[in-house]
């Protein structure tokens, strides 16, 4: 029950706070919560759920690249130009982040602090004009974080 009511503030937080992903993904689990399928369906997202969303997050960004509304030279300019460069290296380091978000959250057991992330996220969507998905470069940022002052 404690787990519903949760998932409960965190659906009215991102309805507020317009965070329409995060309160459709509440939504659906609410309701396989309600319907007592999560013990089969769960476990299914809780392993594939991170891989199968950045696959379909990634078709939606190359989708330009397969209408053919970029072309070579596009492509070749992206890599030669200062922002192309800029967006080049911002990507490696925050892909690496991402990884050890991901890590952290998961692997390492973190995932007590999801709540957290997902409230700034929220936050930052409702008043920063920002889209949420960031907890994993947050969360990496944070194991990054972790591993610099644990080291003794």
């Amino acid at each position: 029950m404690e787990s519903s009511i949760v998932l409960g503030i965190i659906l009215i937080v991102s309805m507020v706070g317009h965070a329409d992903s995060v309160a459709l993904a509440t939504c659906i689990l609410l309701i396989i919560k309600i319907l007592h399928f999560d013990n089969y369906i769960f476990p299914f997202i809780q392993d594939k759920g991170v891989f199968s969303g950045l696959v379909i997050l990634i078709a939606a960004i190359l989708i330009p690249i397969a209408k053919g509304n970029i072309n070579y030279n596009d492509l070749l300019k992206s890599f030669t130009s200062w922002k192309g460069i800029i967006a080049l290296l911002l990507s490696l380091l925050t892909t690496y982040l991402s990884g050890l978000g991901v890590q952290f959250l998961t692997v390492q057991g973190h995932s007590d602090i999801m709540p957290a992330l997902i409230l700034g996220a929220v936050i930052a969507a409702a008043f920063l004009g920002g889209v949420p998905v960031g907890p994993f470069i947050t969360s990496g940022i944070l194991a990054l974080i972790v591993k610099l002052f644990s080291r003794k």
